[in-house]
């Protein structure tokens, strides 16, 4: 069926008649559910039933409790989620040219895809795209408190306050929002003034070098070292004038080959896209022309801070200052990186007393340990008393995250607790292998441990140190337990991993008598003692970071060195987080198992 289409606009809409909901980059879809039977269609008509095959599944698995309001229709946009706010489009297209069921299957259980519904259309199999679109958000919100929470169907609020929710859209660098006005009807297509999109556009600079005169569109590039890369194309954006005067400075000093005039790098132009995937920018649109920028300004190192999108509130400095003298990788890799882990690593931070490692000249020169904020520090970074006029370090946002990171921190520490709370969130194994060729014993450690704590019932995470060891990680329930009870547990645990292969493994404290064996801390998990965050970079030669990974990954040949500030974003894209589930898990994992053994 032919769906309503929101009308792209470059300011946000205000007032009461308004409401507000993220805009996710996927397939837009509708969903046709009756008894036994799923149907998902495209905008343009096609049927994408086969291509999602987990959310048929889940739909047949739910049937029953929405037996009561079908049939349904329900607008919606099919994704593959790497947040709670931002979509990869990249693997939901690869998902839809995909023919062959088994690939299909492969790839559902890799990264399965959600329907994220924003509307509903039928109900009872009556059409109610006439009622006020409020009363039909009532309506879905009534529907999916039948289904409950999850993230293969999930339904899309509405939000009063556009601030607010562009500043989440913007800190997870999703697409954009749509606001759309509470009194409206489902209208098809875009003959209306009621639903509004808002592109969150990357702002990138580049040059121009040629001119198609079939199409009119611009070719752009940036330097990479000497050569001219291309990165797009780009047509839309400009006044006509504009447009007129720069095609025809192509026409008149251009060299002509066929349908192509071609200049060499001259003209500057900042250029809005909405991401960079392939080497290719999508969607491109010109935001202006630059007539005081220079060509040689325009690189891959520039762009690749524009495409972060930085916040505004950092000022950068020394961006091409070398921090990893040994991989070659700058501080402002350090910033790219930084920004694009922020929405997996903040939640770790949030809430709890940091604290860092900064080396402002690099990993090889001077560092130091920093617990207490610097009476420099801006007004956004919460100021939490530590006594003595001073204040804990703490990181609630972006905005504090980078300027952290613009500040030469390497290394981010977290103690086990919040800051309001005298209880362990979670408790944490470190295994600690005597060097990084021992790595093969934490490996195997970790293995026992996670098969001790499965027969327990208990959910764990692992990750590495970023260093040369591995951490295994057991969320609970707040206030669950107390670190009293948590030492016995983390005792009994090494002890019995020691017993089972004393000549591999230590509880053993001093490091002169640990001959060789793989170090057991089960000590440092203790109140107000501090371990690497999840995706922290560490002061390593070769820009390692503590990685989150997933279980089955713990096997021959990982190794610490795998994962890097140039690899682990991407990493995080293609095969999602392997904590994402952890907030959840905090609250399901059973602790009576725990209770019953030291007790």
């Amino acid at each position: 069926m032919a769906v309503m289409k929101p009308i792209a606009s470059s300011d946000i809409p205000t007032g009461e008649e308004w409401l507000y909901e993220i805009k996710y980059d996927g397939f837009r879809c509708v969903m046709h559910w009756d008894k036994d039977s799923i149907r998902l269609t495209s905008k343009n008509g096609k049927n994408l039933t086969e291509s999602f095959p987990e959310i048929v599944e889940f739909c047949s698995e739910h049937e029953s409790t929405v037996a009561n309001f079908l049939p349904l229709i329900l607008d919606g946009e099919l994704v593959v989620l790497n947040t709670d706010y931002q979509a990869n489009f990249a693997l939901v297209q690869q998902r839809g040219r995909l023919k062959d069921s088994t690939r299909i299957k492969q790839a559902a259980e890799e990264r399965p895809a959600s329907f994220l519904a924003f509307d509903i259309l039928g109900l009872h199999g009556t059409a109610i795209e006439k009622e006020p679109l409020m009363k039909r958000k009532e309506t879905l919100a009534t529907v999916f408190q039948q289904i409950g929470k999850g993230k293969t169907l999930s339904f899309v609020p509405g939000h009063s306050n556009p601030k607010q929710l562009w500043d989440i859209l913007f800190d997870h660098k999703g697409e954009g929002l749509i606001a759309k006005r509470k009194n409206s009807t489902y209208q098809v297509g875009k003959s209306h003034r009621d639903w509004y999109k808002i592109k969150n556009w990357r702002k990138l600079h580049g040059f121009l070098t040629t001119y198609d005169s079939q199409n009119n569109y611009f070719t752009v590039g940036i330097y990479q070292g000497d050569d001219v890369t291309e990165i797009g194309k780009c047509a839309h954006g400009l006044r006509e004038t504009d447009f007129a005067t720069l095609k025809e400075l192509f026409l008149t000093n251009g060299e002509k080959r066929g349908a192509f005039y071609h200049l060499p790098p001259a003209i500057c132009a900042q250029i809005h896209s909405l991401d960079l995937y392939k080497n290719e920018l999508r969607e491109p649109a010109f935001a202006s022309l630059l007539p005081h920028e220079q060509p040689s300004t325009m690189t891959r190192k520039r762009l690749k801070l524009d495409m972060a999108m930085l916040p505004e509130t950092i000022e950068l400095t020394n961006t091409d200052k070398t921090f990893w003298p040994k991989p070659g990788y700058t501080k402002g890799d350090l910033l790219t990186y930084v920004r694009e882990i922020s929405p997996y690593m903040l939640p770790f931070l949030k809430e709890r007393a940091l604290t860092i490692i900064r080396s402002p000249d690099g990993v090889e020169k001077d560092f130091f340990y920093q617990k207490h904020l610097p009476e420099y520090a801006p007004n956004f970074i919460e100021r939490i008393p530590a006594g003595d006029n001073e204040f804990l370090l703490t990181c609630e946002g972006l905005d504090s995250l980078m300027w952290y990171a613009n500040h030469g921190t390497v290394e981010y520490h977290i103690p086990f607790q919040k800051r309001a709370s005298e209880y362990p969130t979670e408790i944490v194994f470190d295994l600690d292998p005597p060097d990084r060729n021992s790595f093969p014993l934490a490996i195997e450690a970790a293995s026992l441990l996670k098969e001790l704590l499965d027969q327990l019932n208990l959910i764990s995470f692992v990750k590495t140190s970023g260093n040369k060891g591995l951490q295994i990680y057991i969320p609970l329930p707040e206030q669950s337990m107390s670190y009293e009870q948590t030492a016995l547990f983390t005792q009994a645990m090494a002890w019995t991993i020691e017993k089972a292969q004393p000549k591999s493994f230590t509880t053993e404290r001093m490091k002169k008598n640990r001959g060789g064996r793989l170090y057991i801390d089960y000590v440092q998990h203790g109140k107000d003692k501090t371990i690497i965050a999840p995706y922290s970079t560490r002061k390593t030669p070769e820009a390692t970071v503590a990685t989150p990974l997933f279980w089955n990954e713990v096997k021959d040949g990982l190794s610490p060195e795998q994962f890097t500030i140039h690899n682990v974003p991407g990493r995080v894209k293609e095969l999602g987080c392997p904590f994402s589930d952890y907030q959840l898990a905090k609250q399901k994992q059973q602790t009576e198992s725990i209770l019953t053994l030291i007790t």
